[in-house]
């Protein structure tokens, strides 16, 4: 197979660290960014100081603000926030895409007013397409850096993904395929509100044991919350569902558990946001998953908590106690 051309939406941190990572297998990589004076910065400086300070750009990466730059592509991945996807996409769809042009969505979310995924919303808007998505554990800081990893990516059309794996693997970035569209979407989604959930275990000075309690039950609720809306129960005891859980809740680079401990901390929801360079995607979908959960009638006992924390008003120690303390019940 020759070098790919890959196109990439989202110029923040993961897709930054992602242009870089995949401008070993590409011809090219278009980087594209809807900010024209970050995008020429980066074209003048070859770094993303905002996003991933201390890492260079491949000379083979392309920064653009032009979407018609990022024409024709082998593949199309949309790495924006899940707040940005719908009007990306829709923008996108202008251009004149191929429909034969696979799209990837590297966005974790649940779109707020619809319940849907970001490949549903990417169907929405480009319907014509092969869509599916990529997801595990991968911090942006550490593929910058070609610390090896590896994520899964799913397509309903499991031979998509299998064509696709080549390019998008590298020797340092395994890449996975599964037709579990959905598990890989949701697994992915669902641990951002965990993983604030153990920021506030961080916060207010719990240890490792009350950290690990809360993730072994995390995952019980992320797989029957998730299998109800579609995914497959092996798949959230794989990369996009225990690993991606596992590194979000540890992690120094995670902005969802950051934020969750600064919570622990006394800090208010609006001071943090308003100074993070990144998003932290677990709050939009707290939400969403929190109507979702309602709306099938599945029990999210650490959601609701949250979504109390987030939106309500809840005191954050008060949270957590109140999950200890349920009524006892068998494993």
């Amino acid at each position: 197979m020759s070098a790919p051309v890959i196109s990439i939406l989202g110029a923040g941190s993961f897709g930054t660290a992602l242009a870089i990572l995949l401008a070993d297998r590409s011809t090219q990589v278009n980087l594209w960014g809807y900010n024209p004076e970050q995008i020429a910065k980066l074209r003048q400086t070859r770094t993303n100081e905002r996003y991933l300070p201390g890492v260079t750009l491949p000379e083979n990466v392309v920064p653009t603000s032009d979407m018609q730059d990022c024409l024709p592509a082998d593949v199309i991945l949309f790495v924006t926030p899940s707040k940005a996807i719908r009007e990306v996409a829709g923008q996108f769809a202008k251009c004149g895409l191929p429909a034969a042009t696979p799209l990837i969505s590297c966005t974790k979310g649940i779109e707020h007013s619809t319940g849907f995924r970001m490949s549903q919303v990417l169907g929405d808007c480009l319907p014509a397409h092969p869509i599916g998505c990529l997801s595990g554990p991968s911090h942006a800081e550490e593929l910058a850096q070609r610390m090896p990893a590896a994520c899964v990516m799913a397509f309903a059309e499991l031979p998509v993904a299998e064509r696709l794996q080549p390019i998008l693997s590298t020797p340092r970035f395994r890449t996975y395929t599964t037709d579990d569209l959905a598990g890989v979407e949701l697994g992915g989604s669902l641990k951002n509100i965990y993983a604030i959930a153990a920021g506030v275990s961080d916060g207010l000075g719990f240890g490792d044991n009350s950290k690990a309690a809360l993730l072994t039950r995390a995952l019980v609720e992320m797989i029957r919350l998730g299998v109800t809306l579609g995914g497959r129960r092996e798949t959230f005891y794989g990369l996009s569902g225990v690993g991606d859980l596992t590194v979000t809740c540890f992690s120094r680079h995670s902005r969802n558990r950051a934020l969750g401990e600064r919570l622990g901390r006394g800090e208010l929801l609006p001071e943090i946001t308003a100074h993070m360079a990144g998003i932290a995607e677990g709050v939009p979908t707290t939400r969403s998953a929190f109507e979702c959960a309602r709306r099938a009638g599945v029990s999210t006992p650490i959601i609701d908590q949250v979504h109390a924390m987030l939106f309500e008003g809840k005191p954050p120690k008060q949270v957590l106690m109140e999950l200890m303390s349920r009524d006892p019940r068998p494993e």
